[in-house]
């Protein structure tokens, strides 16, 4: 969750940034910039964040105005029928949110198969050389100019997925070695 908020943080300053002339004056088009967010369709979703909320498209302050079709239709209704017609458009929003899951499920799909056609596997063989990566909460990761990798290992086992390393001492480790850790060495 803490993902979508700051995309929708990020998101939300970028469009700050294009509508504000002075870096002071930020406050006064926020109203305008989130109204931007809501009503902007999302390609992974297929809607607008307004409407997965409400399960209706938002009433721009311009078509109170103004008045549109919608704002028309809606002001002759009497109490009875607004509260029919609030109560279908619950139930749409029921549908809309099953459309959008699968809609989000389609997306992600594609996007997973986009992904894994520029994947290279690559099978580990016994005394292979392989460099380690160093993970940021090791001890050799000490400031941004530190080494990424470290080595070089000889595989000594091999998993599915990763495989057993050894020292170039013959000290073999301990631990199984994720394959996404480990890159190979050339001499």
């Amino acid at each position: 969750m803490n993902g979508a908020v700051d995309t929708a943080n990020k998101n939300n300053k970028r469009i700050l940034w294009k509508i504000v002339d002075n870096h002071r004056q930020w406050h006064g088009k926020l109203s305008f910039a989130l109204l931007g967010y809501q009503t902007t369709m999302r390609t992974s979703a297929g809607a607008t964040p307004y409407m997965l909320v409400y399960g209706t498209e938002v009433v721009i302050p311009l078509e109170v105005e103004i008045l549109s079709l919608r704002v028309i239709q809606e002001d002759k209704l009497d109490d009875a029928e607004w509260i029919r017609v609030r109560q279908e458009q619950l139930e749409l929003i029921n549908k809309k949110g099953m459309d959008v899951v699968c809609h989000s499920q389609l997306y992600q799909n594609r996007m997973a198969s986009v992904f894994n056609r520029k994947v290279k596997l690559w099978e580990f063989t016994l005394w292979l050389l392989v460099l380690m990566k160093i993970f940021p909460h090791q001890e050799e990761a000490k400031g941004k100019f530190a080494m990424k990798w470290q080595g070089p290992y000889v595989v000594h086992g091999v998993l599915s997925g990763g495989g057993i390393l050894a020292e170039m001492d013959s000290r073999v480790g301990t631990k199984p070695i994720n394959s996404e850790a480990i890159r190979r060495y050339y001499i």
